[in-house]
């Protein structure tokens, strides 16, 4: 294996790209879902532009980010790319070693503990989730599918406690929820949707999740991820710490855009995380992420019948598609990426793999609360999967509404 650096490894950024050529495999196209599906083999997808994915993360940096990196692992060739500040304090540079908090990437990680659950013989996912956890939800027609394709109709009680974006946080920064707390928090007010008629996105069906985990395991969740999918992958830098507030090891820290246009930013590394638990509080890295997606999307973490169940796919927009806490996007270039988008305070993580999963890309930027940077960072898929746009070719167009899970109610999402 032949590989090159460039740069300088500092704030200005390094890139690593092992240069060992994939075997050319060719396309195929399937439809899956609404729209049609586009699968493509690594070595049928461009090669990725590492010149663009630069590009975006220095954009980024423009907009207000202190620091971004990727990491595209593509079928052992890869790339790394970093640019800025993990710590405006001391001047340290980002790097795509350093651990940071995944957000909403953690609910791929608990609908995979459930699927697995199924495989078992523990579960099923069109039964109730009243008939495992009695009495917790006013309708016993919400069933676990509902609740992991976000169609329960479940208010997300993160509208309101986020709704001023700097105090909500810091009301919450060291508070420690329980499950039910939470499911409280959401029922006060009416659910958005009858069960299955629409989808609406809610951390509280990833509440619910983590409580059906814990019951039918009789394990903390912490215990079920490492077991079945940390230990098993040797994903030796992904945690699930609560209520301890630290990232242990070295890391990125976060850093919160207040909503006063000017006002400096606020740094949200250390929390409890809470507020999200099994809907969001999984620590991790670029390799661990890229190693997680790749695994999922081969096969390796539950049986072929379950993974065909987590993409029956429910439209979201015109380039979204949500299965069981999995994210299918369509790029410009004709090509579907599966994975999972991120936001806690003060990280943007964009994870995502290819249908075979042979390139995967992570991507991060450590600020959060500030939708410009957020929809910059959607062009690294772009960059990872796509490869270089056509010299005579129009400007691909990469509007991405993402799910903020720290801003106020109000803001379009997907």
């Amino acid at each position: 294996m032949v590989s090159g650096t460039v740069g300088t490894g500092t704030a200005l950024g390094v890139v690593l790209v092992s240069l060992l050529a994939a075997p050319a495999q060719a396309a195929t196209t399937a439809t899956g879902g609404p729209g049609i599906e586009r699968v493509a083999a690594a070595g049928a997808l461009a090669p990725p532009d590492d010149a663009g994915l630069r590009k975006v993360l220095r954009t980024a940096l423009t907009q207000g980010a202190p620091g971004a990196m990727a990491r595209i692992d593509d079928n052992g060739a890869v790339h790394l790319l970093s640019e800025g500040f993990a710590d405006r304090a001391t001047g340290r540079a980002i790097s795509t070693s350093d651990r940071f908090r995944v957000g909403s990437v953690t609910k791929t990680f608990s609908a995979v503990v459930l699927l697995q659950l199924v495989d078992e013989g523990r579960l099923k996912l069109d039964r109730s989730v009243n008939s495992y956890l009695p009495g917790l939800l006013p309708d016993d027609r919400i069933t676990v599918r509902h609740v992991l394709s976000h169609r329960s109709g479940l208010y997300d009680y993160t509208d309101d406690m986020f709704a001023k974006t700097v105090p909500g946080f810091e009301a919450v920064r060291n508070k420690v929820f329980s499950y039910r707390d939470l499911v409280k928090l959401s029922l006060k007010k009416p659910r958005t949707n009858a069960p299955g008629a629409a989808y609406a996105y809610s951390n509280t069906n990833f509440v619910v999740a983590g409580m059906l985990i814990e019951k039918l395991t009789g394990h903390p969740v912490a215990t079920e991820y490492q077991n079945r999918i940390f230990t098993p992958l040797s994903l030796t830098n992904t945690f699930y710490i609560h209520p301890g507030t630290a990232i242990p090891g070295r890391h990125a820290h976060g850093y919160l855009t207040p909503d006063e246009a000017g006002a400096a930013l606020v740094d949200s590394t250390r929390q409890t995380v809470s507020w999200a638990q099994s809907a969001g509080a999984i620590i991790s890295t670029t390799h661990d992420l890229d190693t997680f997606f790749s695994a999922l999307l081969r096969g390796k973490l539950m049986s072929a019948a379950q993974l065909t169940q987590m993409q029956k796919w429910t439209p979201v927009n015109s380039t979204t598609q949500y299965g069981l806490g999995l994210r299918r996007r369509d790029l410009s270039c004709g090509v579907s990426v599966y994975g999972h988008t991120g936001t806690v305070q003060g990280f943007y993580t964009y994870a995502f793999t290819s249908k075979d999963g042979k390139r995967s890309l992570t991507a991060l930027a450590n600020t959060s609360n500030n939708t410009t940077v957020l929809n910059t960072m959607y062009r690294t898929l772009e960059s990872a999967f796509c490869g270089k746009p056509a010299t005579t070719a129009a400007p691909r167009s990469v509007a991405a509404v993402e799910r903020h899970e720290d801003i106020a109610p109000g803001t379009a999402r997907d």
